[in-house]
């Protein structure tokens, strides 16, 4: 009886081990990876990127899903291709009191290659409940997901910039692209 209740043991450690080889917490490429928002006036759109967000995911490569997310990035590394916009966005964003946005996964659904990420936002000093759109690729050392998601400025206690006396619409809107190699 001693030895069958020791083999289970071992065989127990071992199962644990194996299992737990297949979750790997890995970092995003930023070279291949990059966050844009879109802010929309009924003149014109803007769309500004980032290359510098720090995204971080746990995965079971086994079974090919993401287990958990979380995102930073420093609001100030967006560029619109225009400076006197992007000093703009800064100041009405507050950026020199919250340099950054954060985003943390609480859950996360997937179905095949689509998902829905539930999680917290923290922009503008401000956190708030999420839910990001996305789709998964996954090859042989890489995976890639693609996401979307729109934020309420107001929501955020950010004064809707305007041009002309009009303001811009509301909404902001996410497009999110983060490779990353296992």
């Amino acid at each position: 009886m001693k030895i069958f209740k020791g083999s289970s043991l071992i065989i127990i450690l071992f199962l644990s081990f194996i299992l737990s080889a297949q979750t790997k917490q890995i970092e995003s490429v930023k070279k291949e990876s990059s966050i844009t928002y879109q802010l929309t006036h009924p003149f014109h759109e803007i769309e500004s990127i980032s290359k510098e967000a720090q995204s971080n995911i746990t995965i079971d490569i086994g079974k090919k899903e993401i287990k958990q997310v979380s995102v930073q990035v420093d609001v100030t590394t967006f560029n619109s291709g225009n400076s006197n916009r992007d000093s703009h966005a800064m100041e009405v964003i507050d950026a020199l009191s919250y340099p950054e946005a954060n985003f943390t996964s609480t859950n996360i659904s997937q179905n095949g290659d689509s998902l829905k990420v539930y999680g917290k936002l923290t922009f503008h000093g401000i956190t708030k409940d999420i839910v990001i759109s996305a789709s998964s690729k996954w090859t042989n050392n890489k995976l890639i997901v693609n996401g979307k998601f729109g934020i309420s400025l107001t929501a955020f206690k950010v004064e809707r910039p305007s041009l002309l006396m009009i303001p811009v619409k509301d909404e902001l809107k996410f497009s999110i692209v983060q490779a990353f190699n296992f």
